[in-house]
C-alpha cells in the first residue's frame, strides 16, 4: 500500500478569488487597507492566523484577530453562494487513483475543518479520502504534523507516501516528514520556489500528475 496526500487550495480547487475577496473583507473589518492579490496568494497554505500575521506583521494582536474573524465570516458567506471550481482533470485523477486497491488518498490542508467538509460534500468526495487533516488540529505548514498523523493512521512508512501541493509550504512539509513531494504548476507559488523547497517534480497539468503518480505507485 501507498498513500497519496493532497493539498486543497491551489491544488485541487481554484479558490483564489474567494480567498482574495475574503482576506480583503477581513482587512476592511479590522480597519486596515486592502492588500494586493499577489501578496495574499503568497501565504495560501498557511493556517489562517499565521497567514494574517505574515500579511500584516505590524498590526496589533487585536487587529490581526479582527482580520481572522472578518475573513472567516466573509469566506463562509461566499461559500454559501458559490463553490470554488476544480482544476481541469482533478476529478478524473482522483477517481483513477481511488479505484486502485494499492493506494490510499488523504488530505493535508491549511483550511479549517468546516470549510474542508463543505468542499468535500459539494464535490461528493465523502468516500474518497481515508484521512483528512486540517489546520484546526495541527501546527501550520510546513510543520510535518499533518503528514505524520496520516502515516500513523495508515500504518505506512514515509517512503510509501507522496505529498501533492502547489506551494513551497507543502514541499517543505513533505521534506520535514521525509516523504516525496510532487509540485503542481497551476497553483499559487512559482515552479522555482517549489523546486527550491524540495519538489521532486513539477506537473504541468493533471494528466501529467496522474501519470507520475501511477509510475510512483508501481515503483
Amino acid at each position: 500500500m501507498k498513500v497519496v496526500i493532497f493539498d486543497v487550495d491551489g491544488t485541487l480547487v481554484d479558490s483564489q478569488s474567494l480567498i482574495v475577496r475574503s482576506m480583503n473583507a477581513g482587512m476592511t473589518h479590522a480597519g486596515l487597507p486592502e492588500l494586493p492579490r499577489d501578496k495574499i496568494l503568497s501565504i495560501v497554505g498557511l493556517s489562517l492566523a499565521i497567514a494574517v500575521a505574515e500579511l500584516v506583521p505590524g498590526a496589533s494582536p487585536e487587529q490581526q484577530a479582527a482580520v481572522v474573524d472578518g475573513y472567516r465570516g466573509a469566506f463562509h458567506e461566499a461559500r454559501l453562494q458559490e463553490t470554488a471550481p476544480l482544476y481541469p482533470g482533478a476529478e478524473e485523477a482522483l477517481r483513477v487513483l481511488a479505484a486502485r486497491d494499492d493506494l490510499l488518498l488523504a488530505i493535508a490542508t491549511g483550511k479549517a475543518r468546516r470549510g474542508l467538509n463543505a468542499m468535500i460534500e459539494a464535490h461528493g468526495w465523502q468516500k474518497l479520502f481515508f484521512s483528512t487533516q486540517t489546520a484546526d488540529d495541527h501546527p501550520s505548514k510546513p510543520h510535518p504534523s499533518m503528514i505524520e498523523t496520516i502515516l500513523s493512521e495508515s500504518g505506512l512508512d514515509a517512503r510509501d507516501a507522496v505529498m501533492i501541493g502547489d506551494t513551497s509550504f507543502d514541499m517543505e512539509m513533505a521534506r520535514a516528514a521525509g516523504v516525496a513531494g510532487f509540485g503542481v504548476g497551476w497553483g499559487y507559488h512559482p515552479d522555482a520556489a517549489l523546486l527550491d523547497a524540495g519538489a521532486r517534480l513539477i506537473a504541468p497539468d493533471y494528466p501529467a500528475l496522474l501519470q507520475s503518480l501511477l509510475e510512483w505507485a508501481d515503483e
